[in-house]
């Protein structure tokens, strides 16, 4: 009988068989929860009843919560205290889980007082995620099953647990190849027959183990100083030693203690960023076909494309000039997929066809019947319209012609054929097979069934696209070349650049500017430097002296053993040679050093971010605040706890961001200028949120 639309109670003989079925991933919605609530009740009731399983229709039990009650007042029944009941049921309750059982799901499961895992299945505790930690119980009755070691780790890294690590741990009891609802009758009539021992998880005792909690703690106070949400895990997985109620009490605290930082707010921000962000009207056109994919340039970033299309099972044509370079770039690709496999990225089974899928050519004619073309060469404008020329020609009717370009004129790229609706931008960033941006740049005469492909290679290489227009740099670059010069004046004026690093990795992100410029190459931004000198303006204050000379020298990061740290030992340290040429620099330009808080080098930093994103947003070269703050956060290491720089505007708000701008301007007014949308914002009281809507 159906309890309610998504709840359905089956009786056989004395075995009660409770049925989700809220599709597409039975997501643990009010419904849900009421439904589950009022079956293992009527089945308690029922004195013909001994035992009860709770599983699933469709392809997954539970694989969450559900996300369009985010930021809703609460409904009844809550989850801990459906959980609660379940756990406390007099009559023994099983959970059959397969497909994924994630956060709620696996709360549900760990109610219950036996666990019965189908092949296939995946479990995890992933809030840490979204800020959060396991409210439901998960910091408690995980402890009892597994042991404190073993459940912070899955909590504290939010990672997904296979069936047969799962068995070994002790999460499930039992794993079958049954159907969910066999497997669900099966494991009943074992119970009644003795042949399987439900347990109640509240009656486990955990044997308290301060010394690997307090060790966990010293190293998160190291790596994740600046979060909550993972020290307030440890601090309810310290609690599982406690009688459970007491220990449920504790984790509840540190769960609302959670849901009150903006860290919270920023994640659930990139949480449903990362989904919104491909809503775009073109993404849901039919894509062309692009199942025959040609690369141009075996460098480092042809290379990693070339990684990332054969990973998502495509057919790939790497083209180079010359053999040497051929058999370089086939070898790195190679290598990236014996990474893969190494790390369980790539199964083995497909293992060789994946390598087989890759071919090499010397000419670009190898190219006439590919769908997809992906050019990745030296970012020279005369070499890329000279290639595009020549595709032109090549290519059949129909196929997509893109350019990896990181700052170029796409439409100027175009105009060099005779089909500019067929020209794209795709510009991934290195490496392209790890990093999950891929900014997809539409030219004035792009199609839209071509920018529907670029979203649906997005999709099918599991990264986020982003939608583009022109301009110099597109979103990211654009915002990056502009925000870069604060790092370099505050260097100028008095800061290190070890102090402008230290801070903004004290405000978030993984590198500072310095670091990842060493990272990076220097080189690559002394080109673009030189690039862009003959349209410099005369008032604007030049930004790159220090730079420039470090890269005179030869030192251009890691790749050269020098540039503003030396990389000849295991220890980071700076490089003393450039402290010289900053003082010669400042001594050049009549500048006398001050300190410089980092609090201030941060501010300015991120207010000359914001500062040029308003403009993007402006120039509608990003159409929404959201576009810009996943470009940032999966392009360019913004931490992901503050949600991206137009999010963490609004935390800032229009009017004292405008009051910043005001104040520096004093110093600057070429540079710092405030943006008319945001003096608008000001007036109105509205925010980059309402803009998302």
């Amino acid at each position: 009988m159906h309890i309610n639309d998504v709840v359905s109670i089956e009786t056989l003989d004395n075995i009660a068989l409770i049925c989700l079925n809220n599709p597409p991933v039975n997501a643990a919605s009010q419904a849900l929860r009421a439904g589950l609530q009022q079956a293992v009740a009527q089945a308690n009731a029922d004195t013909a009843i001994d035992v009860m399983a709770i599983y699933a229709a469709g392809r997954t039990f539970v694989a969450g919560a559900d996300i369009k009650e985010f930021g809703k007042p609460p409904l009844d029944p809550m989850l801990p205290d459906l959980i609660n009941e379940i756990e406390g049921s007099a009559k023994p309750v099983i959970a059959v889980l397969h497909g994924t059982a994630l956060g709620g799901g696996l709360e549900i499961a760990l109610g219950a007082h036996l666990r019965v895992g189908l092949q296939g299945l995946k479990v995890g505790l992933p809030e840490i995620h979204l800020g959060l930690l396991p409210g439901a119980g998960g910091t408690q009755r995980t402890p009892r099953l597994i042991g404190i070691p073993a459940a912070l780790e899955m909590i504290l890294s939010g990672r997904h647990v296979g069936a047969a690590e799962a068995l070994e741990l002790g999460l499930i009891d039992r794993l079958s190849d049954a159907p969910p609802r066999e497997a669900a009758i099966t494991a009943a009539k074992d119970v009644l027959s003795g042949a399987l021992s439900p347990r109640r998880t509240d009656e486990i005792q955990v044997k308290p183990n301060h010394a690997h909690l307090d060790e966990m703690e010293a190293k998160l106070m190291t790596t994740h100083a600046h979060l909550v949400s993972p020290h307030k895990c440890v601090e309810a997985v310290r609690a599982s030693s406690l009688p459970m109620k007491e220990g449920l009490k504790v984790e509840r605290q540190a769960f609302f203690d959670c849901m009150n930082t903006p860290q919270r707010a920023g994640l659930i921000h990139a949480f449903f960023g990362e989904r919104a962000v491909s809503n775009v009207p073109e993404a849901k056109l039919s894509p062309r076909d692009f199942a025959q994919v040609g690369v141009i340039g075996g460098g480092t970033m042809g290379s990693g494309i070339a990684t990332a299309c054969l990973l998502a099972g495509l057919q790939v044509v790497l083209v180079e000039t010359t053999q040497e370079a051929l058999d370089r770039g086939i070898s790195t690709i190679q290598k990236n997929l014996d990474g893969a496999l190494k790390r369980g990225k790539l199964a083995q089974d497909k293992f060789d066809a994946t390598k087989n899928a890759l071919s090499g050519a010397l000419k670009l004619g190898a190219l006439d019947q590919v769908d997809l073309v992906i050019e990745a060469v030296f970012e020279n404008m005369d070499v890329k319209k000279d290639i595009f020329g020549q595709l032109d020609k090549i290519c059949k009717t129909g196929a997509i012609l893109a350019s990896n370009t990181s700052y170029l004129d796409l439409d100027e790229i175009a105009a060099a054929t005779s089909r500019p609706q067929d020209v794209i931008g795709l510009h991934f960033f290195s490496p392209a097979h790890v990093m999950r941006l891929l900014e997809i740049v539409v030219g004035a005469k792009t199609d839209d069934s071509v920018t529907a492909t670029g979203f649906a290679l997005a999709k099918r290489l599991r990264k986020v696209g982003v939608k583009s227009g022109v301009c110099d740099g597109f979103i990211g670059n654009r915002i990056l070349a502009h925000y870069r010069k604060t790092a370099a004046y505050l260097v100028l004026d008095g800061a290190t650049p070890q102090e402008v690093d230290r801070a903004l990795e004290g405000f978030g992100f993984a590198m500072g500017p310095h670091k990842v410029g060493d990272l990076a190459g220097l080189d690559i931004d002394w080109m673009t430097r030189q690039r862009k000198a003959p349209t410099r303006p005369e008032e604007e204050r030049y930004s790159g002296e220090v730079a420039d000379r470090i890269c005179e020298k030869g030192w251009f990061g890691r790749k050269t053993g020098k540039g503003y740290y030396l990389y000849d030992s295991a220890t980071l340290v700076p490089n003393p040679e450039v402290e010289t040429i900053i003082t010669e620099e400042r001594q050049k330009a009549g500048i006398t050093p001050k300190p410089v808080a980092a609090t201030d080098i941060v501010d300015r930093y991120m207010t000359a971010m914001i500062s040029e994103a308003v403009c993007v947003l402006e120039d509608n070269i990003a159409a929404r605040p959201l576009d810009i703050d996943m470009v940032l956060l999966f392009g360019y290491g913004f931490p992901r706890h503050r949600g991206g720089p137009m999010h963490y505007a609004d935390t800032i708000g229009a009017k004292a961001l405008i009051e910043r701008i005001e104040t520096y301007a004093k110093e600057d007014s070429y540079y710092w200028k405030v943006p008319a949308l945001l003096r608008q914002m000001a007036q109105e009281g509205t925010t980059f949120a309402d803009m998302n809507k």
